[in-house]
């Protein structure tokens, strides 16, 4: 029978499994693939906020067949584990962007780390957008900060400069209480983790 410590225990490693990230934050690493189990470095910015292991793990499940091969941007890169997990599972290549220094050095860190050549760019997202007009995405990763507005402008442009593949797909990474218009794509599933939901978007037939 369970004391009332052990019970208290569970019940919040509970809640941050599902509701939040921080027990995540302490354990980043890759989780499969290649590179499955590596630990990557310490995230000590308390304004990047990681993807938690669920949901990172959520997406390449869903993503198992198109990942192989694909070129990948992660835009909002943070700490570029979502990028590298792609990598992981066997993307051809992944675009790093990010606005925030300190997003790249610890995406350029984790790379090196692993011993991997890929490319960076330190930019806000519509420069980064632009300069990459002519390139044709099969996974665009797309988590930016959840209270700043921009999952609508970042896919104006990305449809803008035509950036997603005919057959890519979009993967938006958001709060259950946003309220986001995903056009111009179209909506092809949705599933939510906890406070979190995840929308898969594709062009439009």
């Amino acid at each position: 029978m369970l004391n009332n410590l052990s019970f208290f225990k569970i019940k919040i490693l509970y809640f941050f499994d599902f509701s939040g990230e921080s027990y995540y934050n302490f354990y980043m690493k890759v989780s499969s693939g290649k590179f499955g189990g590596r630990k990557l470095a310490e995230n000590k910015f308390d304004h990047i906020r990681p993807t938690a292991d669920i949901v990172k793990q959520a997406i390449f499940n869903r993503l198992t067949d198109e990942v192989v091969g694909a070129k990948v941007l992660d835009l909002f890169c943070g700490t570029g584990a979502l990028g590298i997990e792609a990598l992981s599972r066997g993307a051809s290549e992944v675009i790093f962007v990010d606005k925030d220094k300190r997003s790249i050095m610890l995406t350029n860190t984790n790379l090196k780390s692993l011993n991997i050549q890929a490319k960076t760019i330190n930019a806000d997202f519509e420069v980064a957008i632009k300069k990459l007009s002519g390139n044709k995405f099969d996974i665009i990763i797309l988590d930016p900060p959840y209270k700043a507005g921009l999952y609508e402008k970042a896919l104006s442009k990305i449809f803008e400069f035509d950036l997603l593949a005919e057959d890519g797909v979009i993967v938006c990474e958001h709060d259950k209480t946003a309220v986001i218009d995903f056009s111009p794509f179209e909506k092809e599933s949705e599933k939510k983790y906890g406070i979190k939901i995840l929308t898969y978007l594709k062009n439009k037939k």
